[in-house]
């Protein structure tokens, strides 16, 4: 066993600097394509908003479509400028993983609440979501930063 463990680690080794940016630039792909997909704004989502009994739907859709497009851009940005400006560049990650956290609780509030835990149909089963996962990075970037 001990052997394994000091293969991989040897295999993994090189990586070990870059793999924070690499989560990084992917969390933040992915959710700026999420706030990218709703523009232009669709009576759909506003709708849906409203439905679910958000107030200011139509306000508030464009606060979410914008909040996913500045906080996924943030999180990448915040991974480019650490070398540059380190305490921005920390300030810009930890900010873009709070928006993120704010963001996916409330989604998960609004429109995943009816979703198991751990069971049930294929797509709603919360331990199998991807919006579970992009609360947990946000709220890893939003507490960690840029600190390795």
């Amino acid at each position: 066993m001990e052997k394994l463990n000091n293969l991989l680690n040897t295999l993994t080794q090189p990586f070990t600097n870059i793999i924070t940016i690499v989560v990084q630039f992917c969390l933040g792909i992915s959710f700026f394509l999420h706030g990218y997909g709703k523009i232009p704004m669709s009576e759909g989502f506003i709708g849906f908003l409203a439905s679910k009994g958000v107030p200011f739907a139509n306000i508030s859709a464009y606060v979410v479509a914008w909040g996913e497009i500045l906080a996924g851009i943030g999180i990448i940005l915040g991974g480019l400028l650490i070398k540059i400006y380190p305490i921005v560049a920390n300030v810009i990650t930890k900010l873009s993983g709070l928006t993120i956290v704010i963001i996916m609780i409330n989604a998960l509030v609004i429109a995943h609440s009816h979703w198991s835990i751990f069971i049930g149909e294929r797509g709603a089963v919360l331990f199998a979501s991807e919006q579970l996962f992009l609360l947990v990075l946000g709220l890893f970037f939003l507490v960690k930063g840029n600190n390795q």
